[in-house]
């Protein structure tokens, strides 16, 4: 079994049950996943991409906030396209948001969905669980359009939180391997050096979480119109 496998088949275990009752729950503690949609901002006729869509619960939302665009995720863990898949349906919007297995730190969007880079792609909460956390946002970064942004929300380190509630928090996310990430400010910006791109950083909720957006050489500088 390889490490994508074997990451897949934990993936499938852990939300095997959960995914009947992950946006229920999730809803309370996944903090800045709205605030990401509103910010995503996609050019009409354009493409979005989530990578780790899971229940489809953010596809849904941003296509719902951004009618003019198209929307397509992946996800590792078939269990969950499978809850994805439904509720896309019975939202009505099959039509304009697309699903499929994928790999974040390795995947073909012109095999998946025919389509050759995305303006938008983002990760909500997704990087504190792939082992290869770096490699998939060089991942999504190569399938950004030139012009193209990538937006990241996902755990901070509670800086300005109480340490027993840091403690708390981080030991009980690993009960579901979440780890995250204490270098993920300077992995982004490394990136976005590398592509000569631009990172915007926001802290949010007292450091419980951090809002990441990274831009391609070519997009309008960072708070233009």
């Amino acid at each position: 079994m390889t490490a994508g496998e074997g990451h897949a088949a934990r993936m499938d275990g852990v939300y095997r049950g959960q995914r009947h009752i992950y946006d229920l729950t999730r809803k309370y503690y996944l903090l800045g996943r709205d605030r990401l949609i509103d910010e995503l901002a996609p050019p009409v006729g354009g493409h979005v991409l989530e990578i780790g869509c899971g229940t489809g619960r953010n596809l849904i939302a941003a296509a719902r906030c951004w009618p003019g665009a198209h929307f397509y995720g992946i996800d590792i863990s078939e269990e969950m396209l499978k809850t994805a898949r439904a509720a896309i349906a019975r939202a009505g919007l099959n039509r304009r948001v697309h699903v499929a297995p994928g790999d974040a730190t390795g995947f073909d969007p012109q095999a998946l969905f025919r389509v050759g880079g995305f303006e938008r792609i983002f990760q909500s909460y997704t990087l504190s669980m792939i082992p290869d956390w770096q490699g998939a946002i060089r991942e999504a970064v190569r399938h950004l359009t030139p012009a193209g942004a990538l937006h990241i929300v996902d755990f901070g380190q509670q800086d300005e939180l109480p340490i027993w509630f840091r403690a708390a928090l981080f030991g009980w996310l690993a009960r579901f391997h979440v780890a995250p990430r204490s270098l993920l400010v300077e992995a982004a910006r490394e990136v976005a050096n590398d592509i000569g791109g631009q990172l915007a950083v926001t802290r949010l909720y007292r450091d419980y979480a951090w809002s990441l957006r990274l831009q391609s050489a070519r997009a309008k500088p960072l708070g233009s119109r």
